[in-house]
């Protein structure tokens, strides 16, 4: 099984990598793709998320392939799976639905919002569901077939929060510095849809983190996060 869990955690790795790589390729040279703005593609919790996806199975596959470099009397094998374990709960998990779910419902009520039709001219479908699909089957797969150990929710959810705020505050610098909004669903916002916005977003994405919590103990009970051996 542990052979089998470290094959899986390879292959997304390499499909973030390509994914990633493809993104950068595609978004580079068309120039009217806001990767060429102020900002560039950090300004995208999309971007952003992709980056965290790819460093998080990174990790995983560390965690995977420590065991048979280092002892076990040494400490970097327990600290890579708890590093795994604090990216895949506090992180990669509740930010990863929140972006699958929050651009399809947009997406669905207006397109235009979130994701205008100019860009499917040069952006792919199969990158389109990379970047928002394609993630939560990812991380649902992750979650059943490996167990995490989760953190503290009081410590959780101030990273979480930090997280959100940091997000929220690049943004609003980006604006301040260029006069652009990352999406055009701010551009339609006052200054009082613009908070409500937030401040919703936010509050959404707390249950995604429970959500999390909540399948993990429901799928491995109190079992402590696993220390595979690669067969």
């Amino acid at each position: 099984m542990a052979a089998v869990v470290c094959a899986l955690h390879a292959a997304a790795l390499a499909w973030y990598v390509f994914g990633l790589w493809q993104n950068v390729q595609v978004t580079g040279s068309t120039l009217g793709h806001g990767a060429h703005t102020y900002g560039g593609r950090w300004k995208y919790l999309t971007f952003i998320n992709q980056v965290l996806q790819t460093i998080f199975f990174g990790v995983c596959v560390l965690a995977d392939l420590c065991p048979l470099f280092v002892s076990r009397k040494n400490g970097l094998g327990s600290f890579i799976v708890k590093l795994r374990d604090m990216i895949f709960s506090v992180l990669a998990f509740p930010v990863g639905v929140f972006v699958v779910t929050s651009f399809w419902s947009i997406y669905a009520y207006d397109r235009e919002l979130v994701y205008p039709e100019v860009l499917d001219s040069f952006i792919p479908q199969w990158l389109n569901h990379a970047m928002h699909t394609y993630v939560l089957p990812l991380l649902l797969i992750e979650l059943f077939a490996c167990s995490h150990q989760y953190p503290n929710k009081k410590n959780a959810l101030l990273v979480l929060g930090i997280f959100c705020l940091a997000y929220v505050s690049w943004l609003l610098w980006v604006h301040q510095a260029s006069g652009i909004w990352a999406y055009p669903i701010l551009e339609k916002l006052d200054a009082v849809g613009k908070s409500l916005f937030f401040a919703t977003s936010f509050l959404i994405i707390i249950p995604f983190y429970q959500l999390g919590e909540s399948l993990t103990r429901l799928q491995w009970g109190g079992r402590k996060s696993t220390k595979k051996k690669v067969k």
